[in-house]
């Protein structure tokens, strides 16, 4: 069996950025545990598995190399990206998930070489809220002190840019400190035209850290937006490939917008 694959760079611009994201478009889902190893095989952060509805939507499953997640912000806007190459014409399509019905919009440029993407989803909002800190979890990132709160993830927020892009985590101790699918946020103020940065560990699924990640926005930009007193923000993923954001907060729902390019084209042979 040949299914259709791709594998596309999320959050930048540019090729060798952002989070590369895995895209397979299916008839149906074959057995988890093929997901499973199709996941572990891409070494992705993210897989996406697509399949068409009779009703127009399509249902979405995600799966790191280790697990299946429940929420995961660039492999959805893959996904978006990859139905748009394929001349998929309703907008905005409508993706049935875990997380409830996500919905993502399009707005397509195409150049005289290559074929850009600039996606916008409407995802639920999870303000963080206060928490018990585990009393492993600020040695684990070399901090001595920071504001801590919860929400599926860990949320560490710092006084500096510079501290979060200076983090070395204790990755095998952040692990031990998993539950679920959550792992652990850094944020602090950005600047100039940046109004928050960020990094996400989550070691305990097999991502010791996650290059650009679409889904920490629902968690952060209600509590940045609430605190910088605006409700449209851009923000800054600090990892080595880097990642760029831009986040609309309205009620309880976040809509965060990126670009996409194309890295590969094929099929996986099962």
């Amino acid at each position: 069996m040949a299914i259709p694959y791709y594998h596309v760079d999320w959050f930048t611009s540019e090729l060798f950025a952002g989070n590369p994201a895995g895209v397979c478009i299916l008839s149906a889902f074959p057995a988890d545990s093929v997901m499973q190893k199709i996941a572990a095989e891409n070494r992705h952060s993210e897989t996406a598995f697509v399949v068409a509805r009779t009703d127009g939507d399509f249902d979405l499953r995600w799966f790191t190399p280790m697990v299946e997640d429940d929420l995961c912000g660039d492999a959805t806007l893959a996904s978006a990206y990859v139905l748009a190459l394929r001349k998929h014409n309703v907008w905005p399509v409508r993706f049935h998930t875990r997380g409830g019905v996500l919905s993502v919009a399009q707005a397509v440029t195409q150049n005289a070489d290559q074929e850009h993407g600039s996606f916008a989803m409407d995802f639920p909002a999870r303000p963080p809220e206060p928490c018990e800190t585990p009393v492993e979890l600020l040695p684990a990132l070399g901090l001595k002190a920071a504001l801590v709160m919860g929400s599926r993830d860990y949320v560490v927020v710092v006084e500096e840019a510079e501290q979060v892009r200076a983090i070395t985590p204790d990755f095998a101790a952040l692990a031990r400190l998993g539950v679920g699918t959550g792992g652990t946020i850094v944020t602090a103020p950005g600047k100039g035209d940046v109004d928050y940065v960020c990094r996400l560990f989550v070691p305990s699924v097999g991502i010791n850290e996650d290059p650009a990640t679409g889904s920490i926005h629902c968690t952060l930009a209600p509590w940045w937006a609430e605190r910088l007193g605006k409700k449209r923000l851009r923000a800054r993923q600090l990892s080595a490939r880097g990642g760029s954001m831009e986040c609309t907060v309205g009620g309880d729902r976040v809509t965060i917008a990126g670009q996409a390019r194309l890295y590969l084209q094929g099929s996986i042979e099962l």
